[in-house]
């Protein structure tokens, strides 16, 4: 009798555990688009990763929160559109263990790991110093807690978003990915965040999820720049989600958002309507 009432204990957990990530999903982690589908067929994207693999001097990994990748990387792969991958350093782009758990991962994710093409683009992106961003219709910064350590020190970052912004290219980012904007200017030579309404990585987040070591917190960084920022909340800020449009700029304010970021962009490239 014990040995069943154990064997029925460990079944009822198993269950439980096995319902976990349809329970994250529920409360807002990766959240199922429904919106309008949109291609831009022949049209290029890029997506800019970080390439700072460890938190910190805590020894820990990190780097591109991986649906921040592969999430747009889909949509804009779905949207008939021919997409690179690039990094700060070029090569290998380091992903956040954390972010592949099996409870944490997207669709997107796991559509990822049957991606040969794919993952040979991760393992050899391209030296940002390298790519003519002007000739991308669309450039999309992915976040993850490695993007607070270069995306926003990074002057050729800064310099590439702006001659792309000039060009009247479509920029976006969600997460830590806006960082990568701090540097960048508009046609007058204005910083190209300050004044504009956008979003990111909330304090809030930040503070929840208890990772304050990192060099910069998007929602203070842009602030400070000047954008009018925006944000949702949630019980968790992980779990909530906001993305926002000013003209050619498209940002997300976290994980949640890749997807919709993505087809807001291709809608404001002139995509037109699955």
């Amino acid at each position: 009798m014990v040995k069943k009432l154990i064997v029925v204990a460990v079944l009822l957990i198993l269950a439980a555990w096995s319902g976990f990530p349809a329970i994250l999903h529920a409360m807002g982690l990766h959240p199922s688009y429904s919106g309008t589908r949109y291609q831009l067929p022949g049209e290029r994207a890029l997506i800019v990763s970080t390439s700072h693999g460890q938190l910190g001097d805590s020894g820990k990994k990190t780097g591109v929160f991986a649906s921040e990748m592969t999430a747009p990387y889909y949509a804009f792969l779905d949207g008939k559109m021919l997409v690179d991958l690039a990094s700060i350093e070029g090569g290998e782009i380091p992903v956040d263990p954390i972010s592949f758990r099996w409870f944490v991962e997207a669709p997107s994710d796991k559509r990822f790991h049957d991606d040969a093409e794919f993952q040979n683009k991760v393992k050899h992106s391209l030296k940002i110093d390298d790519v003519d961003f002007t000739k991308y219709d669309v450039i999309f910064l992915a976040g993850g807690w490695g993007a607070a350590y270069d995306l926003g020190f990074s002057d050729v970052l800064g310099r590439k978003i702006t001659e792309a912004w000039n060009a009247g290219n479509v920029i976006g980012g969600i997460c830590h990915g806006p960082l990568g904007l701090l540097r960048a200017h508009d046609e007058m030579g204005e910083s190209l965040v300050k004044g504009r309404h956008m979003t990111a990585v909330t304090d809030k987040q930040v503070a929840e999820l208890g990772i304050t070591l990192t060099p910069q917190h998007p929602e203070r960084e842009l602030r400070a720049a000047g954008a009018l920022f925006e944000s949702s909340t949630a019980v968790r800020d992980f779990f909530a989600d906001h993305v926002v449009v000013d003209g050619r700029l498209v940002t997300g304010q976290n994980q949640n958002a890749g997807t919709e970021v993505a087809e807001a962009m291709i809608s404001v490239a002139g995509g037109r309507p699955k």
